[in-house]
């Protein structure tokens, strides 16, 4: 099976939730749309459910035209972050609730709510009625229920958000052996980039309406096609700072100079913006072939395993992340060091030009040119 969204935009009173969307999933798919609130994530998925309509384009089902259909024609099953569950009904009633409305036959019934209880590890629960239930245990039964329909698609909106985080951990690991067994096309939404990268599968990068870029989650991570997909998959913050490159030598704005070495030394001269996350910034020592700013501490925050420092640096503001407790007091100036070979760099019209293990373009950078970046590109 094949869901596709061909050329879909959604407009509600005039203003654009859905701006020039083209994608397609296939079954046996997990699908992550990725981005903050309001960037058209759930507009995405009542589209695909058949909730809305699109103002233009189409919605294809193994390349056949059912964007007017109803949803109650279509084969989709939905898990909202909300924990929605029947409270009068045991949790064996919940899940089975969707076969009985089906007219299954008994047997059929006892076997597929034993399958997806045992699946999701429900098994010892199936007497209870959901509020004797923990929330991840009541999440796993709105999720058994949804995939005990045997839907062919399986919509997650933020799913785990409601959770605390020890259930949300939990879940997690357990999602991706869920899915896979299933067979069905999955679509996750999520505004956590952490959450897309302990899923994998495909994520969709999606900012005001529009799908940014896709691919194979990790490769989308690793390889940004523009400076706004790098900041929707960076938590914390992408830190940027703004360079000149001329004559063999690298012009940081705010006064430091480098030698161009790393991706830096494949640039053609021009003017740039670079790009770098939180764990790909030290706090230590200058070394070779690494480029040291002096940086003042505003803020570290610890969270036992990792310490999140918070950095000024000529106008700037910056996070580094460092394994482990570091205490560093307000207004400490501290070495920030940059390797010029682990960092992204993105044109004047915010292409990336140059990553770790990318081929670095020559060519000038010009602001001139830009691409459609509302329709989804395969990574």
């Amino acid at each position: 099976m094949t869901v596709t969204l061909d050329h879909v935009t959604r407009t509600v009173e005039g203003v654009e939730h859905i701006r020039d969307v083209s994608l397609t999933l296939e079954s046996g798919t997990l699908n992550v749309l990725l981005g903050p609130t309001l960037s058209g994530k759930t507009s995405i998925m009542r589209l695909l459910a058949g909730l809305d309509k699109p103002t233009t384009g189409k919605v294809l089902v193994n390349g056949k035209d059912v964007t007017g259909a109803d949803v109650r024609q279509r084969s989709v099953a939905m898990v909202y972050q909300q924990f929605i569950n029947y409270p009068s009904l045991t949790v064996y009633e919940n899940i089975a609730s969707p076969l009985r409305v089906q007219g299954k036959p008994r047997g059929e019934i006892e076997a597929r709510v034993a399958e997806a209880a045992k699946l999701l590890r429900l098994e010892p629960f199936l007497k209870r009625t959901p509020l004797q239930l923990s929330g991840g245990q009541q999440q796993r039964t709105a999720i058994a229920r949804a995939l005990v329909k045997g839907a062919d698609l399986v919509l997650l909106d933020e799913p785990l958000a409601n959770l605390d985080y020890k259930l949300r951990e939990e879940l997690r690991a357990e999602l991706p052996r869920i899915f896979e067994a299933s067979g069905a096309i999955f679509v996750y939404a999520t505004t956590e980039p952490t959450e897309a990268l302990l899923l994998g599968g495909n994520t969709v990068c999606m900012w005001e309406g529009q799908a940014l870029q896709m691919g194979e989650t990790a490769r989308v991570y690793r390889r940004p096609q523009t400076l706004r997909v790098a900041q929707v998959f960076s938590d914390p913050p992408l830190n940027l700072v703004g360079i000149e490159k001329k004559n063999g030598s690298v012009q940081y704005a705010g006064g430091a100079a480098s030698p161009a070495s790393g991706l830096y030394a494949g640039l053609a001269d021009g003017t740039y913006r670079v790009g770098f996350r939180a764990h790909q910034l030290a706090l230590a020592n200058g070394e070779a072939d690494r480029h040291a700013f002096h940086a003042t501490v505003t803020v570290t925050e610890i969270t036992g395993s990792e310490s999140f420092v918070h950095l000024t640096r000529g106008g700037s503001n910056w996070v580094a992340v460092l394994h482990g407790v570091h205490e560093f007091e307000p207004g400490q100036t501290l070495d920030a060091v940059l390797d010029p070979n682990d960092i992204f760099v993105f044109d004047a019209a915010d292409r990336l030009v140059a990553a770790p293990g990318m081929a670095v373009s020559s060519e000038a950078p010009s602001g001139s040119r830009e691409e459609n970046a509302s329709t989804v590109r395969s990574a």
